[in-house]
């Protein structure tokens, strides 16, 4: 018998002594076979990734995986009128799909088009692309939305009501991103959230929001959810605007969430960092981690309060600017008093990651952070230090890596991501911080 011609019901028995990677591997063999691999049996949990400009992809995602992957991912251009069209039809199949379960929104340019300037400059079509099938997607009934991220997409989250409006069975959903990239961080409309509409998702585990969202009534509301990870972004600071959360409601907040990982993330905020220990900050946040991304100003002062109020909880920092390689901002240089990391890594007694870019770094501050830390510091990367005298660097690397108990060495400049690296490049800026932003909700 040719082996194109076995019958399905023994090629069934036989896949069914395979691993997923032989099954990829024996489907090549012949039609029949290809054929006969691609059922649910075989896709438990798979996860499909599409880049819309990739017409092959497309097309073998309408023929097959649409009726296998439990969980998608779509990378497209947001200001690509073609891909737009390609948006539309994908996302309507996608839709459809009973057995799709997760989606997820990547886009090349996030930060780059505002809700009143993106795709084709019309609400109406970017309410006909994206939100129409959103909403058929969450309005499902059988085997409903579990995880919807909106890629950080500020033109999208201005929707976060209408979608929360949308779902059919709102217990079900697992996941949800709100938070966003925004295309002016110090000009663009606050998002309301009506919070009655969170507290039905009784299964929410991952959440993220633009700080604009928080008050008091969304601290009380939430902690109905059994949250495991909370992630707030940080742009402009309004006061007049934006009333924040109040420390008694964090009070209540960490009481309840003994043991949430809560993520603050300051996203271009060149005013709000300024402002971060007297206008964000509060002393019973629970924060254990915190991103300070491109705010182009070193607050001392805000890490040394960290220092002294987030001594039980804080597990990370980044600090984060564009690194020029002939130089290095000199915040962190000839710092008379206690260098605020040092006091940071003798403080906080849970720390166990600094990343700092774009600021040079004096070599026996960094001894004093290993020394703190030692081997309970996981991660410790910079890119830039300052050498008054010349560079020991060997004897240096050698003592840092003595100290932490693995192999170090500060990073290179020219192979930080693209993102990180003088002159900006503003799209690969956006696509790290996005990475970085996904990344913490993913951990």
């Amino acid at each position: 018998m040719a082996w194109e011609k076995i019958p399905a019901v023994a090629l069934n028995q036989i896949y069914d002594y395979l691993s997923f990677e032989d099954l990829k591997v024996v489907s090549t063999c012949c039609w029949s076979w290809r054929t006969n691999f691609f059922q649910r049996r075989y896709f438990k949990n798979f996860r499909f990734h599409i880049d819309v400009a990739l017409d092959d992809q497309l097309a073998f995602f309408h023929c097959f995986m649409c009726n296998l992957a439990q969980e998608v991912s779509i990378s497209f251009d947001l200001n690509n009128a073609g891909q737009a069209q390609k948006m539309r039809r994908l996302l309507n199949k996608v839709a459809r799909s009973d057995n799709i379960r997760a989606l997820r929104l990547q886009t090349s340019n996030v930060g780059v088009a505002s809700a009143a300037n993106s795709l084709t400059d019309n609400v109406v079509a970017m309410e006909q692309t994206f939100i129409e099938p959103l909403r058929l997607l969450l309005s499902r009934v059988s085997q409903p939305c579990q995880i919807l991220d909106l890629g950080a997409i500020e033109a999208l989250t201005y929707y976060g009501d209408d979608l929360l409006q949308a779902l059919a069975n709102p217990q079900e959903l697992l996941e949800l991103t709100l938070a966003s990239i925004n295309y002016d961080p110090s000009h663009y409309p606050i998002l309301t959230l009506d919070t009655s509409l969170l507290q039905k998702c009784a299964g929410l585990q991952v959440l993220s929001l633009d700080y604009d969202s928080l008050n008091d009534e969304m601290l009380h509301t939430i902690q109905v959810l059994p949250l495991r990870k909370l992630l707030i972004a940080v742009h402009g600071l309004d006061s007049e605007e934006q009333a924040g959360a109040c420390d008694a409601a964090w009070v209540r907040f960490s009481e309840h969430f003994e043991n949430i990982q809560l993520v603050l993330t300051l996203i271009y905020a060149y005013e709000a960092v300024e402002q971060l220990e007297v206008s964000i900050l509060r002393r019973h946040m629970p924060v254990t981690h915190i991103r300070l991304l491109f705010c182009e100003f070193m607050n001392r002062t805000a890490i040394d309060w960290m220092a002294r109020y987030f001594t039980n909880t804080l597990q990370s920092i980044y600090y984060i600017d564009t690194v020029n390689k002939y130089h290095g901002r000199s915040d962190l240089r000839f710092i008379q008093h206690e260098d605020p990391l040092v006091m940071l890594a003798w403080c906080c007694k849970k720390l166990e990651e600094i990343v700092v870019h774009g600021y040079a770094m004096d070599p026996h501050n960094l001894v004093g952070i290993a020394r703190l830390r030692g081997r309970h510091l996981k991660r410790l990367e910079v890119s830039q230090i300052c050498w008054n005298n010349g560079s020991l660097t060997n004897a240096f690397n050698d003592e840092m890596s003595g100290l932490l108990g693995h192999e170090w060495q500060p990073c290179i400049v020219e192979q930080l991501p693209a993102g990180l690296r003088a002159p900006v490049d503003f799209n690969a800026r956006d696509q790290y911080v996005y990475e970085l932003m996904r990344k913490d909700l993913s951990d």
